[in-house]
């Protein structure tokens, strides 16, 4: 697993076995920043249940100016960082483009950040999605993690749709049936 695009584009990504881990597939990472392009140039990015943090890594390579990974795995975080310091320094970005929160993603979202983030990723294992959902996007909105301009991106298995209170899908990637996940990408409603 690589990255795909931008300045860090090749630099692999590790990762480590844990329950619901799933790393992106480069193709995965390639359809959905093709699909949003110049939308991550310069944005503050939350990767949420980062794990190999390959979403925000890729934000990053592609002209993200920071980007904040959220893992309460501290296993998995470990090797987190070690794809972090690899696609920093390939970028010539500073160490202060990025920050790891080890720490469950529901408590964090009990706290209000100091400023909202322009690209979310909410990439949650699939087997805690159903309890986690509602919560998530509640927190995310009443936390004040969004502006008007943020944009969601919701990965989920195939076949799944949703239409979250306080929220309007701007798009969706992928189709239903081929295997692939899907994205759902999102705005606050105003």
């Amino acid at each position: 697993m690589r990255i795909s695009g931008g300045k860090a584009r090749g630099i692999p990504l590790h990762s480590r076995k844990a329950q619901g881990l799933r790393p992106a597939t480069e193709a995965n990472r390639e359809r959905l920043f093709s699909s949003i392009g110049d939308q991550v140039l310069q944005t503050r990015i939350l990767d949420l249940f980062a794990g190999t943090g390959s979403y925000g890594l890729e934000g990053l390579s592609r002209g993200a100016s920071h980007a904040t990974f959220v893992e309460k795995n501290r296993k998995v975080s470990q090797v987190l960082c070690e794809n972090i310091a690899g696609v920093l320094k390939s970028a010539c970005l500073p160490t202060s483009a990025a920050k790891v929160i080890v720490r469950d993603v529901l408590n964090l979202l009990k706290s209000v950040p100091a400023n909202p983030f322009d690209l979310i990723f909410l990439d949650p294992p699939y087997f805690e999605l159903n309890d986690l959902k509602g919560q998530l996007f509640d927190r995310l909105l009443k936390n004040k993690f969004v502006h008007s301009d943020s944009l969601l991106i919701h990965e989920c298995p195939a076949g799944e749709s949703e239409s979250p209170e306080g929220w309007q899908l701007v798009r969706t990637l992928g189709k239903a049936g081929k295997g692939s996940p899907i994205f759902h990408l999102f705005q606050k409603s105003n």
